[in-house]
């Protein structure tokens, strides 16, 4: 299999070669043997790297979820490095200054499969960005890793757009970013002169560990492809003062609070049988951010059907359950700012609308499923842009 990136050296040099170029990437832009893009661009690429920039959590991804990075020179060339995660929304897109020394912008960020997960908002951004500078984008695909066919959740009802959804593709969208960044350039009128670099020899239904790549973190709390499968689901923990492991070895597979019996959840939860996934007793002590220090009763979640699993489906059940069991007695939803938004509650930016925040008293497991499911529109919009 080759990834966009070696596909762009070996058969689309044209596309680079005696450029000024820009490079978005961070620490997860590697090659199947760990080479990273900028070295495999300055050996073999034919363009000069004259700026990089850096998504959420930085070019050499060490920032926490939410840290502003400051823009800073690359210490082996002195080249700048582009914070695109700072203090404020505006941060969040180039400047024109940025852009004024490339030629084109090369794009090779390693997504996880998930609408919330930030780099295809920041790309997104680099495409308008780009289209009013006039400049070139390449965007060089890698696999998803949780895989190219089933999908699941809903799309964003208007108003509810943020840096966890700019357009609306469902929770988990079954798309590369090149397939996504392709979909938001014809369908969102974007007018970016985007060339997308696809992969050769990955298939939709292919896992991580069939594409032959080497985990390396994309951010630091995805240390797994067992957590980037139960992100979909488990990243709307982070909108309640529920733990989701942030601060221990194993962030979004346990989630847990002081306030919570262990054996109460995890019987609730294993009762609602949901496919693929069961939960495992566990208590844990994070070392930062919620509940940093305290002990944390809580749950670890054991997939053991990757196909059946349907993680936003068991997030939305893990969250109602909670929200039942310890309403009153602990459960709280988060009300500070998220991703610089501050009119909406967290949990409605993730979930795309206020539906499932303000059902929660009356819904059932089945009316739960049925929030969980991605509308026929959505299914046909994707099928329209898939490139595998």
């Amino acid at each position: 299999m080759l990834l966009g990136i070696e596909a762009l050296i070996k058969d689309r040099p044209e596309l680079i070669e005696g450029k000024r170029a820009g490079l978005l990437a961070h620490a997860a832009s590697v090659d199947a043997a760990g080479r990273h893009t900028l070295d495999r661009l300055a050996n073999d690429g034919g363009a000069t790297i004259a700026a990089l920039f850096g998504p959420e959590h930085g070019f050499a991804t060490k920032a926490e979820d939410m840290e502003a990075v400051e823009s800073h020179a690359y210490a082996a060339s002195n080249v700048p490095v582009h914070s695109l995660y700072g203090k404020d929304l505006d941060s969040l897109k180039p400047t024109p200054e940025m852009l004024k020394g490339i030629d084109a912008l090369i794009v090779d960020l390693q997504d996880i499969g998930s609408r919330y997960y930030t780099y295809i908002w920041t790309t997104a951004l680099c495409m308008e960005a780009c289209a009013e500078a006039k400049k070139p984008i390449v965007v060089c695909d890698r696999p998803n890793p949780i895989g190219g066919e089933l999908v699941e959740g809903p799309g964003i009802d208007e108003g509810y757009q943020s840096f966890v959804g700019l357009f609306p593709i469902p929770v988990r969208h079954g798309m590369t970013i090149g397939e996504i960044v392709q979909l938001m350039n014809d369908q969102g009128g974007m007018g970016c002169d985007l060339s997308v670099v696809p992969m050769q020899g990955w298939r939709r239904d292919m896992r991580w560990a069939e594409a032959g790549l080497p985990w390396v973190n994309p951010s630091p709390n995805m240390r797994s492809y067992t957590a980037a499968l139960l992100y979909p689901g488990m990243c709307l923990v982070e909108a309640t003062n529920i733990s989701e492991g942030r601060g221990t070895d194993t962030p979004f597979e346990v989630a847990g609070a002081p306030y919570m019996d262990t054996d109460e959840l995890m019987e609730a939860f294993n009762a609602l049988s949901l496919p693929g996934v069961s939960a495992a007793p566990t208590s844990f002590i994070p070392t930062r951010q919620k509940w940093a220090n305290r002990l944390c009763h809580g749950v670890r979640f054991v997939v053991s059907d990757e196909k059946g699993f349907r993680p936003y489906l068991a997030g939305l059940a893990f969250i109602w359950l909670c929200h039942r069991l310890y309403r009153g007695k602990g459960f709280e939803w988060r009300n500070d700012p998220y991703e610089f938004v501050t009119n909406r509650p967290a949990i409605d930016l993730l979930t795309g609308s206020s539906a499932f925040r303000e059902a929660i008293d009356g819904l059932s497991l089945d009316t739960i499923e049925v929030l969980a499911k991605t509308p026929y529109e959505l299914i046909e919009m994707r099928r329209s842009a898939l490139l595998y």
